[in-house]
């Protein structure tokens, strides 16, 4: 029997610090988010950072939490529904950090007779971060609970003709009701090094202006090419015209370099420049979060309008749109017929 864990990010149980501290030790702890020495990170994460930031991340999350719950995890569940609806194949939710655990939604589907398991994560592009680090704890979770589940992974969709389709729909709405000077793609930012990381070809990554563009097998894993062909491929379909968009990479976290350019600096250019209409989308995420609603909903806006800004516009994630729920569905059924061959260990 074929079953689906659907997986998102994660998010705090509720606003309170200690909440917030306990989801950020478990997120920043994992390798594959804080690249360094175990020895180094417990420095930096516990030694630093849960000393200073939980309190000032939940009033963050104060800003931005509705009366359901998180606004990622309310949303995420919202999807899980609508794609139930539409298919017969049981379908499960799972978090990579909190208390919504993998775990759980792996158990969730065999106790439902379950015994091959499609695994989506919700990130349209590939990253060490985020992709990758699922992958490796459910197969850490497939060899001690569940050996006997066939497990495989739908790859990053960022390319796949129906996600563009459905992504450049929900940017035309926003764009065919309003005036705008200039429409932003930003992407979340990951440090350099995770690009360098994940080229599978040891050399081709020079993240410079032209190794996203030229043609190498170390794409089907770099973030900033898929990144950079997300918004290519949206501009294309929308018949943009140069110059009116582009691409910036936000929520940098500490001192080593990050993908460039920075979206919180990219804001302030551009209404420094004279850029008086701002619309702002973010291909990275399916699901609106405290990363869309706080820091360029609220944040980013703020930066705009201090420096001459007047029309700040952000436009939604794909969240649970009816369409988007029909892709999943489709891309699920698909597989129910047609294997994806990406199996995890």
């Amino acid at each position: 029997m074929k079953g689906v864990l659907l997986v998102n990010l994660g998010s705090p149980d509720s606003t309170n610090p200690k909440d917030v501290k306990r989801y950020l030790d478990e997120f920043l702890m994992d390798p594959r988010v804080i690249d360094v020495p175990r020895w180094a990170r417990i420095l930096l994460v516990r030694g630093i950072i849960l000393n200073t930031r939980p309190k000032k991340s939940a009033a963050a999350y104060e800003r931005i939490w509705w009366e359901e719950g998180s606004p990622l995890i309310v949303i995420s569940e919202r999807l899980q529904k609508k794609i139930q609806a539409r298919t017969t194949a049981p379908i499960a939710l799972a978090m990579r950090y909190g208390s919504m655990t993998l775990k759980k939604g792996l158990q969730e589907l065999v106790d439902q007779g379950v015994d091959d398991v499609l695994v989506v994560p919700l990130y349209p592009q590939f990253a060490m971060a985020t992709t990758e680090t699922i992958e490796v704890a459910i197969a850490a979770l497939k060899k001690e609970f569940f050996p006997e589940l066939e497990i495989t992974s739908l790859p990053a969709f960022y390319h796949k003709p129906e996600y563009i389709d459905v992504l450049s729909k929900s940017i035309s709405e926003t764009l065919t009701n309003i005036e705008y000077d200039h429409l932003l793609f930003s992407y979340h930012g990951v440090p350099e090094r995770h690009i360098r990381k994940s080229d599978i070809t040891k050399s081709h990554c020079t993240i410079d202006n032209s190794c996203c563009i030229m043609p190498s097998p170390a794409h089907q894993f770099c973030y900033r090419h898929q990144c950079y062909e997300t918004t290519r491929l949206v501009s294309e379909k929308l018949d943009l015209t140069p110059g009116t968009f582009s691409t910036s990479f936000q929520s940098r976290l500490g001192f080593d370099p990050w993908l460039q350019p920075y979206t919180d600096r990219t804001i302030e250019r551009m209404g420094k420049a004279g850029i008086k209409k701002l619309v702002v989308v973010t291909p990275a995420f399916v699901s609106d979060c405290l990363e869309t609603l706080e820091e360029i909903a609220m944040e980013g806006e703020e930066i705009f309008h201090e420096v001459g800004g007047k029309e700040f516009t952000t436009i939604p994630c794909l969240n649970d749109r009816d369409d988007w729920a029909e892709v999943l569905t489709g891309w699920i059924d698909e597989w129910r017929i047609v294997d994806v061959k990406s199996a995890i260990a």
